[in-house]
């Protein structure tokens, strides 16, 4: 492995093949500002949003940490007076067509951690003209997207076509008319998003937000929640990762967490569908048809299965199922048993019942 050793912030450094200035400085604990780069698996840099500029001897303007490489026998100062005040300015820019953090879509977003690592809170620069600013889009039922907070770091765009390879994000418009765009302009819920959420997960003004992390008048905070849950998704057996944020006791949002089969990744099933968890209609406890119950059939209402079933403890409804189980093979033989299994189950799962079917029913 080629390793090149040069010098960063007075320190003699060793950056492994392929790495970056930002990929070395965070290595040797140095943050430097960034908005545009992800730090995720997945995502190339892209240098375009120059929040991580820094100042390399020798040379007439600044770089863009996040992609360039570093070179032997080269000298970079990360936080010289020139670099910061660079950065600051590049903040104060972005941040003049912001709404107040106190009104933001995302008070807790990556930019307003970044816009303090700066040292900046207002901007004295004049906002884009109202006209000028896209309207709400909440057109889709799990997302809302509001591009006055677009910072058009491209991040969603590279989310969507280099990340999910779905290709539903792009770049339209010139100048101030420019603008992140799904499809041919369609709205959200229009287009062709398959609702994976990367986007959202990648954005980081709040520009693109769960809708459940907003209110009525679009104000949120990715940090209103009480805790967060590490968990593994249950909707199939493929093992996603994912983190639940919890707020009052129920699931509020849900984010991809980094493992060997997602890399942090999810499905609109992941990510967007766990509302049946604290849904009235789901089942909490073990029910037995009742004796007296209505012939069976399509007839039962899920808000009220009080009229076929009655409440039973999972002894005896283990012992039921197990019981009417066996007096089908007893009675037609284990041909006459059927195994229809689910996504939900585990792989493992998946094998234990096929054991079940092939060789408990033979």
């Amino acid at each position: 492995m080629t390793e090149i050793i040069f010098t960063l912030d007075g320190e003699p450094v060793v950056a492994r093949e392929g790495e970056s200035i930002w990929d070395v400085a965070k290595r040797q604990g140095a943050r430097i500002p960034h908005l545009c780069h992800k730090d995720a698996q997945g995502y190339r840099a892209d240098g375009n949003c120059r929040a991580c500029m820094v100042e390399i001897e020798g040379e007439r303007t600044l770089a863009a940490s996040c992609i360039r490489k570093p070179a032997k026998g080269m000298v970079v100062h990360t936080g010289s007076e020139r670099a910061e005040n660079a950065r600051r300015m590049v903040m104060e820019l972005l941040l003049a067509d912001q709404p107040p953090q106190e009104a933001a879509h995302d008070r807790s977003s990556h930019l307003w951690d970044m816009a303090a690592l700066n040292g900046v809170s207002e901007s004295r620069f004049p906002k884009l003209e109202a006209i000028r600013t896209p309207l709400l889009d909440d057109s889709h039922v799990a997302m809302r997207v509001n591009l006055d907070a677009c910072i058009q770091c491209n991040l969603c765009v590279r989310a969507c076509g280099e990340v999910q390879v779905n290709e539903v994000i792009g770049m339209a418009g010139r100048g101030h008319d420019a603008k992140i765009v799904f499809d041919f302009d369609d709205p959200m819920g229009a287009s062709t998003c398959v609702a994976c959420g990367e986007c959202v997960q990648a954005c980081p003004t709040g520009a693109l937000m769960p809708a459940a992390a907003v209110g009525e008048k679009e104000v949120g905070d990715s940090a209103a929640f009480d805790r967060e849950v590490d968990s593994v998704c249950p909707y199939c057996g493929v093992g996603c990762q994912l983190t639940y944020k919890i707020r009052d006791d129920k699931i509020a949002w849900v984010e991809g967490r980094p493992g060997p089969a997602n890399e942090g990744r999810l499905c609109v099933k992941g990510r967007f569908g766990f509302d049946y968890v604290a849904h009235p209609h789901r089942l909490t406890k073990p029910l037995i048809r009742r004796e007296d119950a209505p012939d069976k059939g399509l007839n039962v209402d899920p808000a009220n299965p009080w009229t076929h079933f009655r409440e039973a403890t999972w002894e005896e409804a283990l012992e039921a199922a197990a019981g009417g189980l066996k007096r089908i093979k007893d009675d037609w033989g284990g041909k006459a048993v059927a195994g229809f299994g689910s996504a939900k189950g585990s792989n493992e799962e998946a094998y234990l019942f096929q054991k079940l079917i092939r060789q408990g029913f033979g």
